[in-house]
């Protein structure tokens, strides 16, 4: 599997998910355009990688934010060949305990700012033969009790993906990956307080029958194949699930 000469943006790259699927595409030989809030880890990942990232430092649910990443793509790398809609908010609690601006922020963030960022690029992506996959949840096809607001919003990625599949084929690819839980820094940004936190996970792995949390790598290189024309090039809209069995 190779991806050599593919110019790739990335949301959410700095760390967690995003970080295992920025560094799998680059040891795939892709050019990332590498997105986040957090400089620092951005920074990091430009000095280990050299030329082949440009990092641009953006949160993506900010106005203007979709035309200045695919520039800054365009511009660093000659062209944009993919885009992997990674970055996500999630808050969780119960319907009556649940600000709706919560909800209005995750929507941004998980939805509208994907679908923007796919809007901007495509004039790339139509030229280039391009490709899109989406970072959703197995929380969009599962019942959420407790996290009624964060799984509405993926269910709307799921829904995003496979209309956009049929919308812009033959040109464009749209694919989502469901992950299963993962152990990522976004459990210490839940929203609940610790002891509800560690029962989450708990109940979570209980409920995987793999018996463990998934590994960031393991979505990246998953999103390596999707990317890969000679290995994907008749998928798209597709949602694939990577939950160790927990949709099973």
């Amino acid at each position: 599997m190779t991806l050599a000469g593919k110019s790739v943006v990335v949301t959410g790259a700095a760390t967690g998910i995003g970080r295992g699927i920025t560094e799998s595409l680059l040891k795939s030989g892709a050019s990332v355009t590498a997105v986040g809030r957090n400089p620092e880890p951005l920074g990091e990942l430009a000095e280990r990688y050299g030329d082949a990232v440009t990092v641009v430092s953006q949160d993506v649910g900010a106005s203007g934010a979709a035309e200045r990443i695919v520039t800054a793509a365009t511009e660093s790398f000659g062209a944009l060949d993919a885009v992997v809609n990674n970055a996500g908010r999630a808050r969780f609690g119960r319907l009556e305990e649940t600000d709706p601006a919560e909800f209005d922020a995750m929507f941004a963030v998980n939805v509208a700012a994907p679908a923007q960022l796919i809007r901007h690029a495509l004039p790339q992506l139509r030229a280039r033969g391009g490709s899109v996959v989406n970072i959703s949840s197995v929380g969009g096809a599962l019942s959420m009790p407790g996290r009624s607001f964060y799984g509405a919003t993926k269910a709307a990625v799921n829904s995003l993906t496979r209309s956009l599949a049929r919308e812009l084929a033959p040109d464009v690819r749209v694919n989502a990956i469901l992950p299963g839980p993962v152990d990522t820094p976004m459990w210490n940004e839940t929203g609940l307080g610790e002891q509800a936190t560690q029962q989450m996970r708990l109940d979570l792995l209980a409920s995987t029958p793999m018996g463990r949390f998934g590994e960031a790598t393991e979505i990246g290189q998953w999103v390596c194949l999707l990317l890969d024309p000679q290995l994907s090039g008749w998928i798209t809209g597709a949602l694939i699930p990577v939950d160790g069995g927990r949709t099973a």
